[in-house]
């Protein structure tokens, strides 16, 4: 399993694609970076990091022998993954905020951004776009935003948690790929910030509402509990949680 550590690059995820284009790319291939100048994020956002302090990777995952029905359990198992390693550097109170933010208490230390490969009209790839917030303190601009440091007062090894998250990816893509689709579904509902408790919205208007994230259908929409007890579904596009 090849990882390019490069110094610095415009975006990982575009260096897998150019990869991809040129063919020379091998199943879990990883590309990691000590400064990303153009990282992006989920819906067109910018991800920014201090150069060294963070773990910037992406990860091509061949999932063309995959029985896969929805992309979106894609985003469970790599949500999954990385909570998992966070559990073993014991990083408290982690929550998965939908679709696939990773919190610890109620601050994001980590994003995900993936790109999914078609041929043929079916999924045959996904790239994996990873930004985790590790030794970096200051984040002024981003009041939701910490980092592990932060949180725990620890410095980390970003070599050390890039290998966790490696094995973890590896073996949560095994569970996907045996077909495991209601365990891993039940356990990413289970760890959704603020799941059964009354959680403000904002929908694409602008609009703030109040409901109860109840689950996650097999499509990625989020299943919310509004007034008089009527369950509606919303896609990523259609509402943001607000915290």
């Amino acid at each position: 399993m090849p990882i390019i550590k490069l110094n610095a690059i415009d975006s990982t995820n575009t260096f897998i694609k150019e990869m991809i284009s040129a063919k020379t790319i091998k199943h879990f291939t990883v590309v990691t970076t000590n400064h990303q100048t153009s990282g992006k994020g989920q819906m067109g956002t910018v991800w920014l990091s201090e150069p060294s302090k963070n773990l910037m990777f992406s990860m091509f995952v061949d999932v063309s022998t995959y029985k896969l029905e929805f992309p979106f359990y894609i985003s469970m198992v790599v949500a999954l993954a990385l909570k998992q390693s966070l559990n073993t550097f014991l990083i408290p109170k982690l929550y998965i905020k939908w679709p696939n933010d990773i919190l610890s208490q109620n601050k994001k230390i980590c994003g995900i951004l993936i790109e999914n490969v078609m041929k043929q009209g079916a999924i045959n790839a996904s790239i994996i776009g990873v930004g985790l917030n590790v030794n970096q303190t200051n984040f002024t601009a981003l009041p939701n935003a910490s980092s592990l440091k932060n949180i725990t007062g620890r410095v980390f090894d970003l070599d050390e948690l890039l290998d966790s998250i490696i094995f973890n990816m590896k073996l949560y893509f095994s569970k996907l790929e045996e077909g495991n689709f209601m365990e891993l579904k039940a356990v990413y509902e289970s760890f959704l910030f603020r799941k059964n408790k009354p959680s403000t919205f904002k929908d694409a208007k602008g609009n703030l509402f109040v409901g109860y994230i109840k689950s996650v259908e097999d499509s990625g929409h989020l299943q919310v509990m509004l007034e008089d007890n009527i369950t509606k579904s919303f896609a990523l596009k259609d509402i943001t949680l607000m915290y």
